[in-house]
């Protein structure tokens, strides 16, 4: 499968580029970016073409990888799936649902694959932690903390978009990537109240009956940052493994994911309509954090 790229920043350098280059059953054919001397330099350390128009590069894939803002994203997202192109996400997969309804809505006309890239659900011991919890019955409650450090550190993540979104759009993702499957689909936000600097407390009411709540940050003290996912049940307390694996392995694995969901035509449960579900719940949440005082 020929792939491109779509963006240059600090994701699409340590992440994509490398992933794209490193796997052996992708063809990575080209970049463009919003920066064509960042392409162009991109483009050049891989040995790949840089493009300067993106439905140029659409026309000669087969499939498009993303590290865009999300805004971005979702736009350029549509018209490559109208142009034929597989997809290859950042999650959250678009800032409102509206844009997220038109990725979905492009992917499913044209008939291609779809694949968000949540790193926990691509790596090995997240990942299968998160079957077999989903097989266990009887789950009361579950916690999630996602703590960065991305605006207390030196981070090349300090982004315009994530200052403008911060932590619940961040790495508010990231944590329902691990409860939804586990707890079932939310059906209300009850909850949403900020706390220090960016961060956020979230409660969720499962469709199954239980509940959990996200503490999201990226504004925490560097010494405090990190990811923790309980459960507690019938069956007892169960803590999310950590992963041994960094971003460029799980990318690889998503990339596999998008393969064979483009080979077989079975959605993959990370597709974009999954993305599109994750935006309808953080825009909930954002909708009651916005609606109270800070």
């Amino acid at each position: 499968m020929r792939i491109g790229l779509l963006g240059t920043g600090p994701w699409a350098q340590m992440a994509h580029a490398p992933a794209l280059s490193r796997h052996g059953k992708l063809d990575f054919a080209g970049v463009w970016g919003r920066r064509p001397e960042a392409a162009k330099e991109l483009a050049e350390l891989h040995g790949v073409r840089a493009y300067d128009d993106a439905d140029e590069l659409f026309a000669d894939v087969d499939a498009v990888a993303v590290a865009l803002p999300p805004q971005v994203q979702a736009d350029l997202a549509a018209r490559a799936a109208r142009a034929g192109c597989h997809l290859l996400l950042d999650k959250p997969l678009a800032p409102t649902v509206e844009q997220g309804r038109a990725v979905v809505e492009a992917v499913e006309e044209a008939g291609v694959a779809s694949v968000v890239f949540f790193t926990t659900r691509f790596q090995p011991e997240p990942e299968a932690w998160i079957a077999e919890q989903a097989g266990v019955p009887g789950w009361f409650t579950g916690r999630a903390q996602w703590l960065g450090a991305v605006f207390t550190s030196e981070s090349p993540f300090a982004t315009p978009w994530r200052r403008e979104k911060g932590a619940l759009w961040d790495v508010g993702p990231h944590a329902l990537s691990v409860l939804l499957p586990v707890l079932g689909d939310v059906r209300r936000v009850t909850a949403a109240a900020y706390g220090p600097g960016d961060t956020v407390h979230v409660v969720l009411d499962h469709a199954v009956g239980a509940s959990s709540t996200l503490t999201l940050s990226l504004t925490a003290p560097p010494a405090a940052a990190g990811a923790a996912v309980e459960l507690r049940g019938e069956a007892g307390v169960a803590v999310l493994p950590e992963s041994s694996d960094g971003a460029v392995p799980a990318l690889m694995r998503a990339a596999d994911a998008l393969l064979t969901a483009a080979r077989t035509g079975r959605p993959h449960a990370c597709d974009a309509a999954f993305g599109l579900r994750v935006t309808e719940i953080l825009t909930a949440a954002d909708d009651l954090l916005n609606g109270g005082a800070r």
